[in-house]
């Protein structure tokens, strides 16, 4: 619920004559216009912003975006030239793998810079710059508003390299801004609605395990919406980019077994509605995530997450991921779990 005022305190002011106002990069215009690629460095959900991060900075700014769990690139050998950026994100500042990586990025020449939510933490004194995303103190352990804020701080970054370098012109960049001011009402209009996934849990009483689907910018919506799932209820599940689904994942389906198909009005819609039938097919229950007045996602599907049209593809997954965030929590009460703190896990992870 404190999603909304989260994301806009961390637009206020960020508008400027100059585009997108970034002073935290504490880079001159042309360092920022002379990066050839960017290496976005995270863990955990951490790790599910980076995915939509490269997506942005490779559509706006045409840079090619390497995204790295920090346990796996502390024993990698990066391919870091005179102008690579180093972006590392972490809810806590104080991730153990992120911050070796971040020394040793910044070791082999990087410039690092940090998305993070703890002011002064190790993250924030060991960058060159850090932004901070204002999230407010998180006290649940599994990363629900940190997730989204981290996401809006990862759009502007996009943006502000995309101007830096001529991808994009201001008109073009204050045009994806208004879409993001936009995120706090459509959240708000989302958790209104949380009694469809009150409703939709029910869909998970007897599962054992369930599948998430999503395309293009949504396939990391449906790893996020795992994740939530088996962090807070204790249920298997696991995601894929949905044309994957043929190549394996369908072995799982059989009666009752639960499948969430997320399948906005976007340009791949058609595709994924075709995973939902092929799951119906087989005698999946699908829990759908669809845009207002998808008449062919109503027939198909008892169960369905509703979200307002977004103005933008890319702003969905910052709107579906809060009704993926609910539906977990309704799962977890349901099966009688501690939402706040599941079993095995801690807020900071600062052992590797």
């Amino acid at each position: 619920a404190e999603q909304p005022a989260a994301i806009s305190r961390l637009l206020k002011d960020r508008l400027g004559k100059h585009g997108v106002e970034l002073d935290e990069l504490s880079m001159s215009n042309d360092d920022l216009a002379a990066i050839d690629r960017v290496y976005m460095v995270a863990c955990g959900t951490s790790y599910h912003v980076s995915l939509i991060a490269r997506e942005l900075v490779q559509d706006w700014a045409k840079i090619p975006v390497f995204c790295e769990y920090a346990s796996e690139l502390n024993y990698k050998e990066p391919l870091v030239t005179d102008h690579t950026l180093c972006v590392i994100i972490t809810q806590s500042g104080e991730t153990a793998d992120t911050l070796t990586a971040a020394r040793r990025m910044k070791a082999l020449g990087c410039k690092v810079f940090a998305i993070t939510n703890v002011l002064g933490s190790s993250a924030a004194r060991e960058s060159d710059g850090t932004m901070y995303i204002q999230a407010g103190p998180e006290v649940c352990v599994a990363s629900t508003k940190a997730y989204t804020a981290q996401m809006v701080a990862s759009a502007l970054l996009a943006l502000r390299l995309a101007l830096a370098n001529g991808s994009m012109d201001e008109d073009e960049v204050r045009g994806h801004f208004a879409s993001l001011e936009q995120v706090p009402g459509l959240m708000e209009e989302v958790i209104r609605r949380r009694w469809q996934d009150k409703q939709a849990a029910r869909v998970f009483r007897n599962a054992k395990s369930a599948l998430f689907l999503g395309r293009g910018v949504n396939s990391t919506t449906a790893y996020e919406g795992a994740l939530k799932l088996k962090e807070i209820s204790y249920l298997h599940a696991e995601a894929y980019p949905a044309g994957e689904m043929k190549h394996g994942p369908i072995a799982l389906l059989e009666p009752g077994f639960p499948v969430v198909a997320i399948v906005p009005a976007d340009h791949v819609h058609d595709k994924t509605v075709s995973n939902i039938e092929e799951s119906i097919a087989r005698g999946a229950t699908v829990v759908a995530v669809a845009t207002d007045g998808d008449e062919r996602v109503a027939k198909l599907c008892e169960n369905v997450l509703w979200i307002p049209p977004c103005p933008e593809e890319w702003i969905v997954p910052l709107v579906a991921v809060v009704h993926l965030q609910l539906l977990a929590r309704y799962v977890a009460r349901a099966r009688g779990c501690d939402v706040d703190k599941p079993r095995n896990l801690a807020k900071s992870v600062t052992v590797e």
